[in-house]
């Protein structure tokens, strides 16, 4: 019995000892990286600029290796998220609302970029105003996009709907690399879509601009692009602010240094995809869209609202979801 009771106490020494090593490691391995997500795109401009001038790396530090991961879409970039893939990062917040009023894990720490989405109506289609989208197919990213919650907006307001919500508007899913040839072959009828790809439908395809980024939904206050964090990056406040500080850094530059910053973005989705964004779309776009690191709430609650009537969510409870302290800290200080 004394030699069991021996055994057994070396084995549960073995095990703790190999529990306590794992999670050494683990422990070893956690605050050493920051994985950023982000879309190549211009209304990721704030990403993309502070990654080009280095801001990230120089604000986190040389202890702390800085990753990236780059999405075509809002839904996989909360994917990734939810499973640990990236810490924080830009998207749409309509893809935010949805993963958050599901699992209050992720939090909007900053704007971004406030319109930079259009409306724009086919040749063939003789849309001429919003009300003659009645028993038209229009073309969003996503599915649940935020371009796809800033048309039922827009519809609401001259009382059209989807058809999934009994009306009379069809929404099509649509890469916006594919509108314009969807225009061409008189697939659709109009788009909901981000720069530049409006103003390639109107240049590339005959298309009309039906709403611009000022009239599109909120206008100017329409959120396009927001900071969204995991709620296991926000544990770590020096995390936070290191990401903060870089991204208002980002902001400040491109508001000074428009050209430059323009540079930046074309060079960086060149390097990304090989693709070599045309100058004066990318000028165009700009024009369309603001840089801030502001976010509107009331906005944010009205696009959840829209979101349950879409049946894209369950709740438009978000309290919690926005966590601007630390960025209204940083902000004061400079």
């Amino acid at each position: 019995m004394k030699r069991n009771s021996l055994v057994l106490a070396i084995i549960s020494l073995l095990v703790l000892s190999i529990v306590a090593a794992c999670g050494n490691d683990d422990s070893a391995a956690e605050g050493k990286e920051v994985s950023i997500g982000y879309f190549p795109n211009l209304t990721h401009m704030a990403t993309i600029v502070a990654l080009e001038k280095n801001y990230f790396a120089e604000e986190f530090g040389e202890d702390i290796e800085v990753t990236t991961k780059t999405f075509s879409n809002g839904g996989l970039f909360m994917e990734a998220m939810s499973t640990k893939a990236i810490d924080v990062g830009t998207v749409g917040p309509g893809p935010v609302l949805n993963f958050y009023v599901k699992n209050p894990k992720y939090h909007i720490i900053s704007g971004a970029v406030n319109g930079g989405a259009v409306l724009v109506s086919s040749e063939h289609s003789n849309i001429n105003e919003l009300a003659d989208l009645d028993g038209k197919k229009v073309a969003i990213p996503v599915i649940g996009s935020t371009q796809d919650v800033m048309l039922r907006k827009a519809l609401k307001d001259v009382n059209l709907a989807a058809t999934t919500n009994g009306g009379t508007v069809e929404f099509f899913a649509a890469a916006p690399a594919d509108t314009a040839t969807l225009f061409v072959q008189e697939s659709i009828d109009a788009a909901a879509t981000q720069e530049p790809w409006g103003y390639i439908l109107e240049t590339q395809a005959k298309g009309k601009l039906l709403l611009d980024w000022e009239s599109f939904a909120w206008g100017k206050e329409s959120t396009n692009t927001v900071v969204t964090a995991s709620d296991r990056f926000m544990e770590n406040e020096d995390f936070v602010n290191a990401y903060l500080r870089a991204h208002v850094k980002s902001v400040e530059f491109i508001k000074s240094n428009p050209e430059e910053s323009q540079a930046l973005v074309i060079k960086h989705i060149k390097d990304l995809t090989g693709k070599e964004i045309d100058k004066e779309e990318i000028e165009v776009a700009f024009s369309r869209m603001e840089v801030t690191t502001s976010v509107n709430g009331e906005v944010l609650q009205e696009m959840i609202d829209i979101s349950v009537e879409a049946d894209y969510a369950k709740s438009n409870d978000i309290e919690g979801l926005l966590q601007l302290d630390q960025l209204k800290a940083i902000e004061t200080e400079k």
